[in-house]
């Protein structure tokens, strides 16, 4: 499958390739490291930022989803942001820690939650052998050059029995399966590899970690795919509209008639498109093996 970074409305095309054997999916010939930052330009930051801030009840329901398995103890995000997980962890239950590559969110979570955060990149992190009681990373180890590495390294940091939640695209979905190249959550080239269930739940055993919970839930993308079609059309008939990133707000007409759409229509359309396959988010819980 090959796909450019439709998200900012370039035409470079990116491939991916999936193994055989352990089904895991990656990028090939990735953007080299300084090429890479094109790809995270400020309209990303800030998208990325109003998702994952603005929802307080995302963060509860993370929080609600961890402490079915961990209620107390030292515990690590991955990729932390601004820090709203983090604050929705907030407790005397809890020794809060995280990691982020931009200072200025690091400084921010750090302030919002009370965190202790490292700025870089997770592999340069120094924490000692069984640090941490419960790790989470958030959409983030779609990112990562080296996730393997990663994972080796949060299971050395878990103590035994230490938890390990994590949430990734799927795949294989009935959304991937459906748009293809033009599926919203294959964002290439930011998402480096790409799981499935069994790819993810092999890497994990990898590293001596076994599954508690492995779900997927819904989000299949219609709008955002749908419109990533659209863009292709129009410009292959010579017009170029205003890529999704420097998409402004709409006015309250524009915002009636799509909450109308998704009420009725975009119900709908998900209930069909599911048919394909499973959910398009993975939600999975790992834990150390005592041994």
């Amino acid at each position: 499958m090959m796909a450019p970074d439709r998200f900012h409305g370039r035409t470079l095309p990116f491939q991916l390739v999936r193994c055989s054997t352990c089904y895991l999916v990656w990028l090939a010939n990735p953007p080299k490291t300084d090429e890479m930052s094109l790809h995270y330009s400020k309209g990303y930051d800030r998208s990325i930022a109003t998702a994952g801030d603005s929802s307080l009840a995302r963060a509860i329901n993370r929080k609600q989803t961890l402490t079915k398995y961990m209620q107390k103890g030292a515990i690590l995000d991955l990729g932390c942001s601004a820090g709203s997980f983090l604050k929705a962890m907030g407790s005397k239950e809890w020794k809060l820690f995280g990691i982020e590559m931009s200072s200025e969110s690091a400084r921010r979570a750090e302030a919002e939650s009370g965190a202790k955060v490292f700025v870089g990149d997770i592999l340069d992190a120094q924490f000692a052998a069984s640090s941490f009681d419960a790790i989470t990373c958030f959409h983030v180890f779609e990112h990562l050059l080296k996730p393997r590495e990663v994972l080796s390294k949060v299971s050395d940091w878990l103590k035994p029995g230490g938890i390990f939640y994590v949430l990734v695209p799927n795949i294989d979905s009935a959304g991937a399966h459906v748009f293809r190249s033009y599926w919203y959550a294959l964002e290439l080239p930011r998402h480096v590899f790409h799981y499935s269930p069994k790819s993810l739940s092999m890497m994990a055993h990898s590293v001596g970690m076994e599954v508690l919970s492995l779900t997927t839930h819904r989000e299949v993308f219609i709008e955002q795919s749908t419109r990533y079609i659209i863009d292709d059309m129009l410009r292959k008939l010579g017009f170029r509209r205003r890529p999704l990133v420097d998409t402004q707000p709409p006015n309250i007409i524009f915002r009636l008639v799509r909450k109308a759409f998704r009420l009725t229509i975009l119900k709908f359309l998900t209930s069909v498109i599911s048919l394909a396959g499973d959910g398009e988010s993975i939600h999975a819980v790992f834990q150390k093996k005592s041994n």
